[in-house]
């Protein structure tokens, strides 16, 4: 599990003890938003049009407006005017949603999604699975924001439809799509800390009738960064990073009833940390070294006006390692899925036969490290029907998985809105989820391959309201967790240290409201979240999770200028279980501006933290002050 709870996971060399501590962690928290809520972010403003399109809540396209999931929806534009430094930071701006890192750009990353680890929450890019073997959960700081085009965020448990892991809910990432005339485009950008970045490609269609469709992109960033350690002994240098990537995304329309499409995304990562094993005598520059690849191919069927088809196949490689201080783990994770959809006037059905391979591979570098090379199989089967008529929508998932090593396991789901005024609907859902362990969690030296999968019981209901650019949601939840899996003390396994096993429950329950209406000009917006997230066995506060936190912001036009604010406030948190360790609460202050300097070049400055405010998210680790940015694009249109 990849928790970050005290993640330190590049200090101590990331020894096998170390890793087996810090990779459990604590519980879970939890927060949510309506379906149609704004898209809190402070810059492009807007609650989702109704006329959109999904593919996360079902993995078929729908629109927004016959969902009564709880989706939120980013764009391409809204990306680029955030000037946020990663993907973890874009996502803070929603509401719902908190993070920690452990120093700056680069370093140990969690995103919590209504409160879940990292182990709970499924990530996507293009379609394509991302997950650690060795820790639990995607690797945020891998994924590289200047290839996402959109991203959709479904809060709530999944796994009826996408089986282990969402718990929490799914992120789906997805690269620049073809579309149109060619377009290309090139962006510089310059800020504080040295930071520098660059990027540029081009996307279109080609072919009669624009058959062939294509989106290349290549992107390269660097920052000096400041010292990653507030406090304690540790090598005082800045930990900066570099970082490089790129994305391919192709498609081809045989006919007009078949598709194919292949997609690609490498990026390679390489950030300072500090570790525990400073000695000022002999300093060495700790590296964390990063590597991702996600490949995906896919064929898409349309063999009747009521009946399509999907067959896919992926690919995705996560590797990590540290320099000096040898350590190196690899998850690969290949999947299959064939999914199918029948539309019969109001009715929906899907039948989805899925198989997901995981293989780990810790090599042992030194005499302290153990090595592991372990695979596993799941094999799914989903089943999914929907209806929507009138003021009423239900969707019912329900889902088999067989896993290689732990046997069977079933989830389902249920979700009914009603329409109840024009603009108006409320909703309620309940549903069940699971995350099966990881190789590690089993099969290391700390591993119990007895462990149970951590399941999960949620229920909510909601309100919303979405009319133009005007949208109000409150939404009450309680999600129960339980057969947790944390570091316990010793146990069956191996080491004398301490074993992984099953000891824990959590409930998060709470309210989370969420409102944005333009008034006099003036597009104002904000978000709360009021929430319990708390260990069911001992009562305490689960660790870096606030009781309350909220986004404000307002954004207008004047003489061609974007002009905006934004403010992000979080309460009192606890970094450790036992909640002695406090991390004071803040309150962040962001300003932004934006205009068309010419035809075809958008000039965007932005101040994050401007009131240079000394916080941390993480215990001892820094944050980065106040930090200016100036970024440069054209693409011609």
């Amino acid at each position: 599990m990849k928790n970050r709870f005290s993640h330190v996971r590049c200090a101590a060399s990331l020894r096998p003890v170390v890793l087996a501590v810090l990779s459990c962690g604590a519980v879970p928290a939890a927060l949510a938003q309506d379906a149609a809520a704004p898209i809190l972010l402070a810059q492009n403003l807007r609650a989702p049009q109704l006329s959109e399109t999904v593919v996360t809540a079902t993995r078929t396209e729908q629109p927004l407006s016959d969902l009564v999931a709880d989706v939120s929806i980013v764009d391409r534009e809204t990306i680029e005017a955030s000037g946020a430094a990663g993907v973890s930071d874009l996502l803070a701006r929603l509401p719902g949603v908190e993070i920690t890192r452990n120093g700056g750009v680069g370093n140990a990353s969690s995103v919590y999604v209504r409160g879940a680890e990292q182990r709970f929450t499924a990530v996507y890019i293009d379609g394509v699975r991302i997950d650690s073997q060795s820790t639990g959960g995607a690797l945020w700081e891998q994924i590289p924001l200047a290839q996402i085009e959109r991203i959709e965020v479904l809060r709530g448990p999944a796994a009826a439809v996408y089986g282990s892991d969402a718990i929490g809910g799914v992120i789906q990432l997805f690269t620049r799509k073809g579309e149109g005339p060619a377009q290309p485009y090139v962006g510089v950008g310059l800020g504080s800390q040295g930071t520098r970045k660059i990027e540029a490609g081009v996307s279109g269609t080609a072919g009669p009738e624009g058959a062939l469709d294509y989106a290349l992109g290549l992107a390269h960033a660097r920052s000096s960064g400041f010292d990653a350690k507030a406090s304690g002994t540790h090598n005082p240098d800045d930990d900066g990073y570099r970082s490089a990537s790129g994305s391919a995304r192709l498609g081809y329309r045989i006919n007009a009833q078949h598709r194919i499409g292949a997609n690609l995304l490498v990026s390679r990562l390489d950030s300072g940390y500090d570790g525990f094993t400073y000695k000022p005598a002999a300093p060495e520059d700790d590296r964390n070294k990063h590597r991702l690849h996600t490949a995906g191919a896919h064929w898409a069927a349309q063999w009747r006006e009521v009946y399509s088809t999907r067959v896919s196949v992926s690919d995705a490689v996560s590797r990590y390692e540290t320099m000096p201080s040898p350590y190196r783990t690899e998850t690969q994770l290949r999947g299959y899925l064939w999914q199918n959809d029948w539309r019969l006037g109001a009715h929906r059905l899907s039948a989805a036969l899925e198989r997901r391979e995981d293989h780990i591979d810790n090599p042992a570098l030194d005499a302290w490290s153990t090595s592991l090379a372990r695979s596993r199989a799941q094999n799914g089967l989903a089943l999914g029907y929907g209806f929507t008529a009138g003021a009423h929508t239900v969707q019912a998932n329900l889902r088999h998985d067989d896993d290689s090593e732990f046997g069977g396991k079933g989830t389902g789901s249920l979700a009914y809105g009603y329409g109840f005024a024009p603009g108006w609907r409320a909703t309620a859902s309940v549903g069940t989820a699971f995350r099966a362990p990881t190789l590690y969690q089993r099969f290391s030296e700390y591993g119990d391959a007895t462990l149970r999968p951590e399941s999960s019981r949620n229920a909510e209901i909601g309100v919303r309201y979405a009319q133009g650019r005007s949208s109000f949601s409150a939404v009450a939840y309680r999600n129960r967790v339980s057969n947790l899996i944390l570091f316990a003390g010793v146990g069956s396994c191996a080491s004398t240290f301490g074993c992984y096993a099953n000891t824990a429950r959590a409930e998060y329950s709470g309210v989370t409201l969420a409102a944005s209406h333009r008034l006099a000009g003036v597009q104002v917006h904000g978000s709360i979240d009021l929430q319990n997230p708390r260990d069911l066995d001992t009562g305490k506060q689960l660790a870096r999770r606030a009781k309350r936190h909220a986004t404000l912001g307002a954004d207008t036009v004047i003489a061609g200028w974007t002009l905006g604010a934004e403010l992000q406030a979080s309460g009192r948190r606890f970094d450790n279980a036992a909640n002695t360790n406090v991390l004071g609460g803040y309150t962040l202050v962001n300003l932004y501006a934006s205009t068309r300097v010419a035809q075809d070049y958008r000039l965007l400055a932005r101040i994050d933290n401007a009131g240079d405010k000394d916080y941390q998210t993480a215990r001892t680790y820094a944050t980065g002050g106040r930090q200016l940015y100036i970024g440069l694009k054209w693409e011609p249109k």
